[in-house]
């Protein structure tokens, strides 16, 4: 069985979020193939089939930054190794919309992958990002006052402007998780990247 969690802030005011990205990708994979939701004290989960592969579909209640509580909590739930846990988040070093698998590597400053590679103890689990493009800043910043302005941005709603594009990249993601679990990960990324 996979495991695929989306990342995210819990609550309404976060919904339409930059950093949620996550949570629209799998909520949209879930009505798709009608997955409904369960809660638990960390995370809401879903299990079902997609592409005829049984699947778990989770989304942390935890906070961002703590990401890694919830995604072991599920990993010990579902006896669900690393390597079978995509998270699909946003980010920054993407343009807008735009889709990568990764397997491994550094969280590049992202707090809740972060967070699930402290949990897990490893970095070797698979990763669908999705670009949110960066915040443009002013020359001369300081190194905190970029990393507030980042803040500020992941934080913030897309923009009215911006609204087809990612209800565009959200179909497609939840298209690429649906062909990652039924031809694999070398072939989501020929289709995907």
């Amino acid at each position: 069985m996979t495991l695929i969690v989306g990342l995210g802030n819990p609550g309404p005011v976060y919904a339409r979020n930059r950093h949620n990205m996550g949570f629209l990708c799998l909520d949209l994979l879930a009505r798709r193939h009608r997955i409904g939701w369960s809660r638990r004290s960390l995370y809401q989960w879903g299990e079902g089939a997609v592409e005829g592969i049984e699947v778990v579909l989770a989304k942390p209640r935890t906070f961002m930054n703590l990401s890694g509580q919830a995604v072991s909590a599920l990993a010990r739930t579902f006896r669900a190794k690393p390597a079978d846990i995509l998270v699909v988040h946003d980010e920054l070093d993407l343009p807008t919309g735009k889709l990568r698998f990764k397997v491994g590597g550094s969280a590049a400053g992202h707090k809740g992958v972060e967070s699930i590679i402290a949990e897990l103890g490893t970095r070797d689990f698979p990763r669908l990002r999705i670009g949110i493009g960066r915040p443009v800043e002013g020359g001369g910043l300081s190194p905190e006052a970029r990393a507030e302005a980042v803040t500020r941005y992941v934080l913030t709603d897309f923009s009215a402007e911006e609204e087809k594009g990612i209800q565009e990249a959200v179909a497609r993601a939840a298209e690429a998780m649906a062909c990652y679990l039924a031809n694999g990960l070398d072939t989501a990324m020929s289709r995907f990247h």
